[in-house]
């Protein structure tokens, strides 16, 4: 498989197909680049679809330092994904971790981003919940490190927000446990350490998403309950985007619901390559119900 190197010596493994517009898919911590399966077969038939692995996934590199994993790093690797593959702006496609990244790389890199789809963004956003998330992170990493990766998927691929994908299709599910299985327990720890514990908060950024005028589509599940208030946030703060909620939908969208997942982002993308996706009208911000004064 080919790989990309880093600034830092990280190689990232990484596949293309199809050609056209380039969309770049980024994984969420449970996934990896098989993970968007569904949507490079359908959006590969007219557009240049990119998937990676994140470093800590093999076959990208496993760097046993947790100082190697950082937010600003699995930002920098999107960046150093187009570069090394000679892309100058793309839709850019994130779901949780890969979410989380895909935001801050439309903050930090506006011109290098067609778009940004922002899925499955807000674990451990909330004020009230942001140290138990850390703590979770802790055990999540001590549990990787004791019982190794088997048992880990076991019994994260049964969350409350997972359990969704399971009843609606569990030939899928199964697949996508049996995949979470195969990953490294140590790159999946230091994630956890490195990235997911110590990433800040949507509500911190709250004035750089004010200024935000890329393209972006929020989506989440109606039942991913930590990503339900920082979807709205988002959609709040961010002048330029639009808010998709599924119903009767956990945290693993693009499989669970992969063909509402696919025509909504059919219909983002044409909208933004015809020129027609708007900025919010200032008019619809205001405090009063009605608009009368």
């Amino acid at each position: 498989m080919p790989t990309l190197i880093t600034d830092d010596g990280t190689g990232l493994a990484f596949e293309e197909t199809g050609s056209g517009i380039p969309v770049v898919f980024v994984h969420e911590f449970a996934g990896d680049m098989r993970s968007w399966e569904p949507q490079v077969r359908h959006f590969s038939r007219r557009y240049r679809c990119i998937t990676f692995n994140a470093r800590g996934f093999p076959p990208s590199d496993v760097p046993d330092d947790t100082g190697a994993y950082s937010q600003d790093r699995a930002r920098d690797d999107i960046l150093a994904v187009l570069d090394g593959l000679d892309v100058e702006r793309a839709h850019v496609v994130g779901l949780s971790m890969g979410g989380f990244a895909t935001l801050h790389f439309g903050l930090a890199c506006p011109d290098r981003a067609r778009s940004i789809v922002v899925a499955g963004v807000g674990y451990g956003a909330e004020p009230e919940q942001r140290e138990r998330f850390r703590n979770e992170a802790d055990t999540t990493s001590e549990f990787l490190r004791a019982r190794g990766m088997a048992a880990f998927a076991d019994a994260y691929s049964l969350g409350p927000t997972r359990v969704q994908f399971q009843n609606k299709d569990p030939r899928g599910w199964r697949e996508f446990a049996d995949m979470l299985a195969e990953h490294s327990a140590a790159g999946s720890a230091h994630t956890q350490q490195g990235i997911q514990k110590r990433r800040p908060s949507v509500f911190d950024l709250a004035d750089a998403m004010k200024a935000l005028a890329v393209p972006t589509l929020i989506v989440t599940g109606d039942e991913d309950w930590p990503c339900l208030v920082p979807s709205v946030f988002m959609k709040r703060a961010i002048p330029s985007a639009g808010l998709l909620v599924l119903p009767n939908t956990g945290h693993t969208i693009n499989l669970e619901e992969p063909c509402a997942f696919n025509a909504a982002l059919a219909d983002f993308f044409a909208q933004i390559d015809a020129g027609r996706w708007p900025l919010r009208d200032p008019r619809a911000v205001s405090e009063s119900i009605t608009g009368m004064k």
